[in-house]
């Protein structure tokens, strides 16, 4: 066949974006046309894929009868070693036209946010196009209309599960606060509670940990919608990782191109949390918003703003929506990073003194709430989860659910550490969240899972000339140096005035 090439693995892994490499002398590139960044349909035994191109110069490591597929172009073909490949120019995207409509102000219909998410899922836009369309929705582009139609467009693009009715519990934090890993400490005392509390996870993406990079310390988090059904019937709930179970599948599309960008929607927001939290068949729904000037919400009015759309967008869904407004003006817990947050997060299930307080108040207080949801009553829940946390039924349904999932382990400590010295004394006022999430990816976090930070002094705390300030984790001496040196660089990381308590 003249319009097709043997395909090969690239071994590149382009995330979710589907990369096709290719000679620029090939006869098809010649032929049809094709250059760098050229949309490429792929079809191979009934399946097809929309790939970007790549191009390999004359004389380069591609062979000109060769075609290398990315990891994810790979997979989504089923492509075997051998196997020829028909490439072709595809359609145009159907929903081009209502990416121009909202960049130009336009309100958009459920069917055109329909249309924009399955021509996203099918890689029929471009980055450039995904960009325009999240840049078109930042801020309060979309109306609540819009995010109910976004909110079921994503929803209805993937698989949702079904708990024949029954009350199940859901919590989610909007982010911004590293450490801030409360979820399996919450999903713990629901479940020993006696709830139904199917927990699903992302991992991170810009942050130095995701609540699945935690978990996925202590227990398998890859699970598929059978395996999370039967954990969850044996013990009433689990912590997993999403993106295995194709609920809402087009959010982490968005994500991909939207976190780079730095972009803030409401609307977006919105219909990345609830879509996911119908998907996974929940009824009654928690998000904790922290607040604070270096959170992702940083100010009242605004976390106003967001739990008014949520609350509204979760009833037409048929979501019961409550909201935690928490204090966001700092990292919670000591670690940031997988393994320095399951070790903090496994302090406090199994109730030892030095255990973080405030993730321990936090994830009674979110426990509380959601138990206070499932009776209806307001008040006794917080109590009643303290009382299981104390007993230790905590900890048991914990490594139940770690067992049920594939096995609990416990976490590594990282072989390379260096203390942060103050370089004077005074009171700590603040932690600049980002700045200290930004040290801790430096040093490998989440990919390298025992790198990180750990704290060793909080907010109001006294501070002495050279006492330790935290302690950066690595795996190497080198990612240690580099996150060393931007740590150096950055004092302003933690703002110490002059001045005794």
């Amino acid at each position: 066949m003249t319009d097709s090439l043997t395909l090969i693995p690239a071994g590149i892994d382009t995330y979710r974006q589907p990369v096709v490499y290719m000679a620029e002398d090939c006869h098809i590139c010649r032929a049809e046309g094709f250059a760098a960044q050229t949309r490429v349909q792929i079809d191979l035994r009934g399946r097809s894929v929309i790939a970007e191109l790549n191009v390999v110069a004359n004389g380069g490591w591609l062979p000109t009868d060769r075609a290398a597929l990315s990891r994810s172009a790979w997979t989504a073909l089923g492509a075997r070693e051998g196997d020829r490949g028909r490439f072709s120019h595809p359609e145009p995207a159907a929903s081009a036209s209502a990416i121009r409509a909202k960049a130009y102000g336009q309100r958009l219909s459920g069917d055109d946010f329909a249309g924009i998410v399955r021509d996203t899922l099918d890689h029929r836009l471009s980055d450039l196009e995904l960009a325009a369309f999240l840049t078109a929705c930042t801020g309060d582009r979309l109306n609540e209309a819009e995010t109910v139609a976004l909110t079921r467009a994503m929803l209805e693009a993937g698989k949702r599960l079904d708990w024949g009715g029954q009350r199940v519990l859901d919590k989610h934090c909007v982010g911004g606060l590293p450490g801030n890993r409360t979820t399996p400490i919450v999903v713990a005392i629901v479940a020993a509670a006696g709830e139904l509390i199917p927990k699903t996870s992302s991992r991170a993406i810009t942050s130095p940990a995701g609540t699945a990079d935690t978990m996925e310390v202590m227990a398998p988090v890859d699970l598929d919608d059978r395996a999370l059904r039967s954990v969850v019937e044996a013990e009433g709930g689990c912590v997993v990782w999403g993106g295995a179970l194709n609920l809402s599948p087009a959010d982490d599309h968005f994500i991909r191109v939207e976190r780079p960008l730095d972009l803030d929607s409401t609307g977006q927001l919105v219909a990345s949390v609830l879509s996911k939290k119908a998907a996974v068949g929940s009824s009654h729904v928690l998000i904790d918003i922290p607040v604070g000037p270096t959170a992702k919400v940083r100010s009242a009015e605004a976390a106003e703003a967001l739990g008014a759309r949520l609350i509204a967008v979760g009833r037409h869904l048929g979501l019961n929506v409550a909201l935690h407004i928490s204090d966001g003006t700092g990292p919670v817990g000591r670690g940031i990073g997988p393994a320095l947050e399951a070790s903090d997060v496994l302090a406090v299930l199994r109730r030892k003194p030095d255990a973080s307080q405030d993730l321990r108040a936090r994830a009674l207080d979110l426990a509380g709430d959601l138990l206070d949801i499932a009776s209806g009553q307001r008040g006794p829940g917080r109590a009643l989860a303290e009382e299981i946390l104390t007993s230790g039924s905590a900890e048991a349904k914990f490594m139940a659910i770690c067992e049920a999932q594939g096995g609990f382990r416990e976490p590594r400590r990282a072989p390379e550490q260096v203390e942060v010295l103050a370089p004077r004394g005074g009171i700590l006022k603040a932690i600049d969240n980002r700045l200290i999430a930004r040290i801790a990816k430096l040093a490998g976090a989440p990919r390298q899972k025992c790198a990180g930070v750990k704290l060793a002094v909080k907010t109001g705390d006294t501070i002495k000339a050279g006492q330790p300030l935290f302690t950066i984790h690595a795996e190497t001496t080198g990612e240690l140096a580099y996150a060393r040196a931007y740590a150096d660089a950055h004092p302003e990381v933690m703002a110490v005035e002059e001045g005794t308590a």
